[in-house]
């Protein structure tokens, strides 16, 4: 029973929020905030393989999968790390690892800002990373957007936001033998939940990719003074976040643990027993 996946629902800072939840009560906690453009479902597979030492959380994030979609929601970086702090306290979590993927990087380590006392250690993959030298080629196509005027960007980011590219953002740069691993249930699903209010919500978080910049230095200031213990695990063939992505984190997390797997940004679709392995091996030194 203690590695089943369960599916519930509770509302926290007003929101009807959706989490999945594997493992025992008092056991360390595993905190799964999920990228762009998924939801707790990237999760799914890799929940049960550690339910058994560990209690894995996993939140569907407003205007994502099946939490809610309030109007008056700060759908911004710094809105949902206010939410993610308000989840957790709603499930009486003190101290967890941190699993930082996508846009739940940029999120989680807000988080991991405001109370660094909470964060036992890091799990990185493929996340957004704070270093504007080490970004992929396909981030080029974001920025070239900023010179223009807001409507504009707006305009551009809108095509941006459709079944197809979100079927680009899964398969993303990985050869043909490991894309037919991709499932379409995942750009499917995902599209199938988008409505006109989520959809504005998602040209409002890539274009505060702009602002969010001017926050790259205090994510690294915070990995260079609290030098929290960092499994990284990556998949290099991301356009997003290639190898040199991965590496960048080494400049101030010298001591932190790299695997490079050969897959791409879902890494979980690909080389989920790898990743597994190499968790189950770390966390094992973090809780003996």
């Amino acid at each position: 029973m203690t590695t089943l996946v369960r599916h519930r629902w509770m509302t926290v800072a007003g929101v009807k929020t959706f989490y999945r939840e594997a493992g025992q009560q008092d056991a360390p906690v595993l905190l799964l905030p999920h990228g762009y453009p998924c939801s707790s479902y990237e999760f799914r597979n890799l929940m049960p393989r550690l339910a058994d030492r560990w209690r894995l959380i996993a939140p569907d994030f407003p205007g994502a999968g099946y939490s809610g979609t309030p109007e008056d929601f700060d759908y911004s970086f710094n809105g949902y790390a206010a939410w993610l702090e308000a989840f957790v306290g709603a499930l009486g979590v003190d101290r967890f690892v941190l699993y930082l993927h996508d846009f739940g990087s940029p999120i989680g380590a807000r988080l991991a800002i405001r109370a660094p006392q909470r964060i036992v250690a890091l799990i990185i993959q493929n996340g957004d990373i704070p270093y504007e030298d080490a970004l992929g080629p396909k981030y080029a196509d974001i920025e070239a957007t900023w010179t223009l005027p807001r409507s504009e960007m707006r305009k551009v980011l809108a095509e941006a936001v459709s079944e197809e590219t979100f079927k680009e953002e899964f398969l993303n740069d990985l050869p043909p033998p490991l894309a037919d691993a991709i499932p379409p249930d995942l750009w499917k699903l995902h599209w199938s939940l988008i409505t006109s209010q989520r959809k504005a919500i998602a040209i409002d978080l890539i274009a505060g990719l702009k602002e969010n910049r001017a926050w790259f230095p205090e994510h690294r200031k915070y990995l260079r003074e609290y030098q929290p213990p960092t499994l990284i695990v990556w998949g290099p063939n991301d356009h997003y976040m290639p190898e040199k992505s991965a590496r960048a984190y080494l400049r101030d997390l010298p001591d932190a643990e790299l695997h490079l797997l050969g897959g791409g940004h879902w890494l979980l679709e690909t080389h989920l027993e790898e990743v597994v392995a190499l968790m189950r091996e770390f966390l094992g030194r973090i809780h003996p």
